[in-house]
């Protein structure tokens, strides 16, 4: 299993990007989003997303943001976008001059949850990893694409058979930015196997 940048597909095609070898560029519009219902009660869903399909049961993807975020929810990153009702992300989300929150969204029938950590506004850089293990996933970052730490592992209800993963970028207020993604990666699961404590039962 390789990347191929030529087999990723548009959800939502943005008006301004560029696409070549191993860089692609997008300008994010203002009011576009990906969020369902949780706490704020209202439906966002008309973010733009580039991404593959694959049946693929076990594989990891990496790739490299840069981004010159300065509105507050300015954010771009990795995604599995299955349909409005169930898709997860991984990305920064600008706050103020201080801080961002560097966070994922998983979003199963409908409802979205938040899990962040704040960081501080002068990151414009991160690399992320999604890995799957079946109908599980497992969201990495990592500030130099060498050394990853655990951001979320969660279940994808509707994500045991063919899924589509990529990158997004987005503006939920009245804001624009440019999103970079490049040093691409698709190969063999990074999330190991369990080793530790043996379940009680065999599901």
């Amino acid at each position: 299993m390789k990347f191929d940048i030529n087999s990723l597909k548009w959800t939502r095609e943005p008006e301004q990007y560029s696409i070549t070898e191993d860089r692609i560029e997008i300008i994010s519009k203002p009011h576009t989003d990906l969020w369902q219902r949780t706490y704020y009660h209202f439906r966002n869903d008309n973010a733009p997303v580039l991404q593959m399909d694959t049946e693929e049961k076990f594989f990891s993807f990496t790739v490299k943001t840069q981004f010159e975020s300065k509105h507050r929810f300015d954010q771009c990153g990795i995604v599995m976008y299955l349909d409005s009702e169930n898709w997860l992300k991984g990305s920064i989300e600008y706050e103020n001059e201080s801080f961002q929150h560097l966070g994922s969204v998983v979003t199963n029938k409908g409802y979205s949850d938040w899990a962040t950590t704040e960081i501080h506004a002068d990151i414009k850089a991160m690399w992320y990893r999604l890995s799957r293990r079946e109908d599980d996933y497992c969201i990495e970052c990592s500030a130099d694409g060498e050394h990853f730490s655990q951001m979320r592992i969660c279940h994808m209800h509707n994500g045991a058979g063919k899924i589509s993963f990529g990158i997004y970028a987005c503006s939920p207020e009245d804001s624009s930015f440019k999103a970079v993604f490049t040093d691409f990666e698709l190969g063999e699961c990074q999330w190991k196997a369990h080793d530790g404590q043996k379940p009680d039962k065999i599901m």
